[in-house]
């Protein structure tokens, strides 16, 4: 053989023995991907939704003098239950008393000199009749004796109003309730109507809640219930009262009050609730893990797998958010969901299940 020719096979040789020990790479949009999955046991959805809150009376109101003066005593404390008219607290009178003789006084000096100036209107009267006194003189006599009668009210409204000032020194309940805050001390001066007790009325109970506006529709809902931290396996029957027609400013909350029916001897003002709203219906429910869920602009939705490894999206209604799972309606028993990495997948991926789980581990 030529030695040119040698040279030439011996280059070839080694392109020849690569290309026979060349295997197929399978492309990487085509692999089969792993997947875990869950599988779906649907079940009815008996879990209210809860919301915190605090027992409070329906009214609330802070009482006060209608005077101004030094607190002499106080009768009642914090939590004391009061009667409608019962004494609260007392001013010292003292003050008060002086003003009341000051306007007897005043009372009487004004009917003095309206006793005078009506009987000189009236000789004025008779002389200008006999002709000694001018007309205008005597008109001077009769609005001098108007004058002297409309002092004479006017003195008698201040009396009326010194003694309702020295009634005002004491404090009487305006209504049966509870004291629920003392707000001024005996010795301290106060203003007019300046607080000094705290009363909550007699009555039934209400709870305060802050609702959320998507349970909003459910508020009104027969079936509501409220438990106390103090008693939490003793349920109560609540009635919506009260609903804000507008959110929070701060929170985006309504606030809701629900009236306790038949509440029990140991509940007491302050008392930590809780809030048991029932389901909008009966609808069978999935619970998956927080990982399986997916939004890619149209709506909350995950992976079920078919046959063959094919993937179906599959939307669905999220009625909760729990801290690592969701629940979710809109699928079918026994559905197989991807559990893990459902964000890097697509319609067109196949798939295997490598590992399958209960949904409620």
């Amino acid at each position: 053989m030529h030695p040119l020719h040698r040279v030439t096979v011996a280059a070839a040789l080694p392109l020849l023995l690569a290309g026979c020990f060349e295997r197929a790479q399978p492309s990487v949009e085509n692999a089969v991907r792993p997947v875990q999955t869950v599988r779906v046991a649907l079940a009815t959805d008996a879990e209210s939704r809860a919301f915190a809150g605090t027992i409070k009376p329906r009214r609330e109101a802070d009482v006060g003098f209608r005077a101004a003066g030094r607190i002499a005593t106080r009768a009642v404390d914090v939590g004391a239950r009061v009667t409608t008219g019962q004494v609260l607290a007392t001013l010292d009178p003292a003050d008060l008393a002086l003003a009341v003789r000051g306007a007897q006084a005043d009372l009487a000096s004004a009917e003095a000199q309206s006793e005078q100036a009506q009987a000189d209107a009236a000789r004025s009267r008779t002389l200008r009749g006999q002709g000694w006194v001018a007309a205008a003189t005597d008109e001077v006599k009769q609005s001098t004796a108007r004058a002297a009668i409309e002092r004479v009210a006017s003195a008698r409204a201040a009396l009326a109003l010194a003694r309702n000032r020295l009634d005002y020194a004491t404090l009487r309940a305006p209504s049966d309730g509870l004291v629920t805050a003392a707000l001024a001390d005996p010795g301290t001066v106060v203003g007019e109507g300046q607080p000094v007790l705290r009363l909550a009325e007699a009555g039934a109970p209400e709870a305060e809640i802050q609702l959320p506006e998507q349970v909003l529709p459910d508020a009104t809902r027969p079936g509501a219930t409220v438990t106390l931290w103090a008693r939490p396996d003793l349920p109560l029957k609540a009635t919506l009262r009260e609903l804000s027609p507008s959110a929070d400013g701060k929170l985006r909350t309504y606030s809701a009050r629900y009236t306790i029916a038949d509440p029990p001897a140991w509940l007491a003002l302050g008392m930590s609730a809780t809030l048991h709203l029932p389901g909008a219906d009966d609808a069978a429910i999935a619970t998956l893990p927080a990982s399986a869920l997916i939004d890619r602009g149209d709506g909350a939705m995950v992976w079920t797998v078919k046959d063959e490894g094919k993937l179906i999206a599959r939307p669905v209604h999220v009625r909760r958010m729990q801290q690592d799972r969701v629940v979710v309606t809109g699928l079918e028993n026994g559905d197989m969901v991807v559990a893990l990495g459902a964000q890097k997948l697509d319609p067109a991926a196949r798939v295997r299940i490598a590992d399958e789980r209960p949904a409620t581990e």
